[in-house]
Parts: structure tokens; C-alpha cells; sequence
């Protein structure tokens, strides 16, 4: 017999059949899952757009300033990579930065380099880290407020005009020259002008809840708003993207003078991911843990006990003949008939039953009785495990077969 006919399948080696069958549900409900996630998102993805986005309607979107700009004849262009941002910058423009800890140690000296000579007005949003040493030489985040009604309590004019505003989150110190502060928590600002070499200047706003759907008509939020984006004819609206080809310029080095620019990049990546996925992922999770514990529970041991009834000895192996077949274990089924065969005929042979599982001994006890061939005998008695139910019936009718001759010889 030849080695590729002697490779059958047991019950440890699954045909593709049976795999199949035990993890086309699992692929069911992930291709649901994919379906369903597939058929949200471009129902969704019509009118949505992501937080201070000056498209989007959402309360954490930002189109309802954008639009009162609109109508005050400011052109408002929204851009997504550095080098739009830095061509369209210039003494009409405003530049407002979002998310301006998302850039590259690269890119935030590129862009502070270009609005530095553009004498326009840059306005950075929640800088911090450092961004802002790179953005904002000589200025210090230095503490984190709650966001809160706040008055201006600085000689700025439009803060002045704008009164009490929703202000806070990153507070700003400096001992810069000319540089106004206010919305301050003590000694700190939340909003900081820094004049610039030339016409321009840069705003650092420490929280970008005054230009939120939801809070523009709260308080002086508007009012503030509209006159820091507004102070130019031109609008530049900088929402920094993953896939800008300059996020991939300047090299590894970038990083060297970042003093724990890792632990900001990873907050920052965090923070890119929507709320409700970082909610759906938790609730994986969670569903994970459950279904590890359900599926690894334990009761404990296995106890023998006495049956409280008499079971006949056919039903006893039919039911077993059922969970062979279940679990396809024609090598344990012909294991079982070919040790009960020999078992049976060792005695008959003047064989011990202790060597009855030894073919030196008993193979030629049996060929001594019978008319047939050592090698057949062996593969009878020894042989592997059949390939399929037929050749498992048939192992069984030539051990019946065996066990006769053996018998009546």
C-alpha cells in the first residue's frame, strides 16, 4: 500500500467539508456585520462630515459660522493638505488650523514658516504640546480649564465687542512682546494673540467650542467667532488629513525635538477616531470577554456514577456508533473493531490477551489457521484507518469473516 492511500481522514483531520459546516455561521454573521456597516456608511455619507468641519450640520460641526461668514462676503475655502493651505495663505487670508497636533513636526514648521511671511492672521485651535513651541514660539500650554462662560477681560476689540464667551480648555502663558491675552483662568489665557514680524498675527484659540453648531448662538460665541475668522476677505479652512503626501516629508528626525512627541502623536490618533466607533470597538470587546467565558466555562471534573437503569448493550453501541459518525471517527471505530477482533481470537489462537495487540505474535498464530497472507492479515488487523464509511463496512465484514475461519478452523 502505497503512502498517499495510506493518508485517510480521522477525526482529528477535518475534511474541508466539515469545516465548512462549523464556520459558515461565524462568516454569516461577520458578512452581516460587513453588509450592514457598508450600507450605514453611504446611507450616511451624503451630508456628513467630521467635528468643526464647515460643511457639516452636526451639533459638533461648524457650517453655521461658515455660512454667517458666507453672508458677511467672506469666501470660505476648505482645504485638507498642507500644500493648499500654504499656497492659499496671504495678507487677505486667515488661515484657521484644525486639529494643529495632528501634523508632523515637518509640517507644523513648514506652515508656521509660511505664515510667518504671509502677514495674514492664523488661527490654531486647541494647540498643545509641542505644537505649539513649533507654531508659537515663546508661548506655553501650560494647564487645562473646563469650558465655561467666561468674560474677555483684555483690551482686544473683538473680544471686547463679544463679551462673555464659552472659553477654556488649553490656557496659554507668554512673555512675548505686544501679545494679548484673554478669556484668562488666573493667570492663564484661553485665547492669546501674538502679533506678527509684519501686518499678520496668530490666534490661539484653547478650545474650539465657539465654533460649534451648537454653542454659536450661546452667549458672545458668534460674536467672537465671526469677527477672528472674519478680519479678511478670505477664508482659509485647514482640515489636515491623514493621506496629505507632506505628512510623509522631513523624515524620521522630525520627532527628535518633540520632548514626548509619542505620547502626543498617540493621543492625537485617538483622537481622529470617531465617538461611536471608539464606542462599538468597546462593545466588541466587551462581547468578546462574555463570549470567551461562555464558550471556556467549566463545571469541573467528569464523576462517574452508577446508571440508574439498565441499558441493553445494542443501545449502548449504536450510541456510540452515532457520536463515531457524528465526529467522523472511522479510525477510533476501526481502532475499537480491530482490538475487539483480536481480543476475541487470541484465546482461540493460544495467544495471551496481553500480546494479542503484538503483530509478531499473533499474526502468525492466525496465518497458521487461515488461508491468508501475512501482509493481508496485517493490513486487516493493523492496517490504517479506512477512508470512508464503505471501506469502514468492509473492514468490519472481513473481521466478522476472520473471527469465523479462525472459529471452525
Amino acid at each position: 500500500m502505497t503512502a498517499a492511500a495510506a493518508v485517510s481522514t480521522t477525526s482529528e483531520s477535518r475534511t474541508p467539508q466539515q469545516i465548512w459546516q462549523r464556520v459558515r455561521g461565524l462568516l454569516l454573521a461577520v458578512l452581516v456585520l460587513v453588509v450592514a456597516g457598508v450600507a450605514l456608511a453611504a446611507a450616511r455619507s451624503g451630508g456628513q462630515h467630521g467635528r468643526l468641519d464647515p460643511r457639516s450640520a452636526d451639533p459638533y460641526g461648524s457650517r453655521a459660522v461658515a455660512e454667517l461668514l458666507k453672508d458677511r462676503g467672506i469666501s470660505v475655502d476648505v482645504v485638507t493638505t498642507l500644500d493648499e493651505a500654504v499656497g492659499a495663505a496671504g495678507p487677505e487670508s486667515t488661515l484657521l488650523v484644525v486639529g494643529p497636533n495632528t501634523l508632523t513636526a515637518h509640517q507644523q514648521r513648514r506652515l508656521h514658516t509660511a505664515t510667518t511671511a504671509s502677514d495674514g492672521r492664523t488661527v490654531l485651535i486647541a494647540p498643545g504640546g509641542p505644537s505649539v513651541a513649533r507654531l508659537a514660539p515663546g508661548v506655553r500650554p501650560e494647564a487645562h480649564g473646563p469650558v465655561t462662560a467666561r468674560a474677555p477681560h483684555c483690551e482686544l476689540p473683538a473680544a471686547r465687542t463679544a463679551g462673555t464667551a464659552d472659553m477654556g480648555g488649553i490656557h496659554y502663558a507668554t512673555d512675548a512682546d505686544g501679545a494679548v491675552a484673554c478669556y484668562p483662568d488666573g493667570e492663564l489665557a484661553s485665547l492669546l494673540v501674538l502679533p506678527g514680524n509684519g501686518a499678520g498675527d496668530t490666534v490661539l484659540l484653547g478650545s474650539p467650542d465657539i465654533l460649534h453648531n451648537d454653542r454659536l448662538d450661546q452667549q458672545g460665541n458668534a460674536s467672537l467667532g465671526l469677527q477672528l475668522l472674519g478680519s479678511r476677505p478670505h477664508l482659509v479652512w485647514y482640515l489636515p488629513s491623514l493621506d496629505d503626501p507632506s505628512a510623509a516629508d522631513g523624515g524620521a528626525g522630525d520627532g527628535d525635538d518633540s520632548g514626548g512627541g509619542g505620547v502626543e502623536g498617540e493621543s492625537d490618533f485617538i483622537g481622529l477616531i470617531p465617538e461611536g466607533w471608539l464606542w462599538g470597538t468597546l462593545q466588541l470587546a466587551l462581547a468578546a470577554v462574555l463570549a470567551a467565558l461562555w464558550r471556556g466555562r467549566r463545571f469541573g471534573p467528569l464523576v462517574t456514577e452508577r446508571l440508574p437503569v439498565a441499558i441493553r448493550a445494542s443501545e449502548s453501541t449504536e450510541g456510540r456508533a452515532r457520536l463515531y459518525r457524528k465526529a467522523d471517527a472511522r479510525d477510533r471505530a476501526a481502532a475499537t473493531l480491530r482490538s475487539a477482533t483480536r481480543i476475541r481470537i487470541a484465546p482461540l489462537l493460544g495467544v495471551s490477551a496481553r500480546e494479542a495487540d503484538s503483530p509478531a505474535v499473533l499474526l502468525p498464530a492466525v496465518v497458521t489457521r487461515t488461508a491468508t497472507s501475512s501482509g493481508e492479515l496485517s493490513d486487516l488487523l493493523f492496517g490504517p484507518a479506512p477512508a470512508d464509511d464503505a471501506a469502514l463496512v468492509r473492514l468490519t465484514d472481513q473481521l466478522d469473516a476472520l473471527e469465523r475461519e479462525v472459529r471452525t478452523s
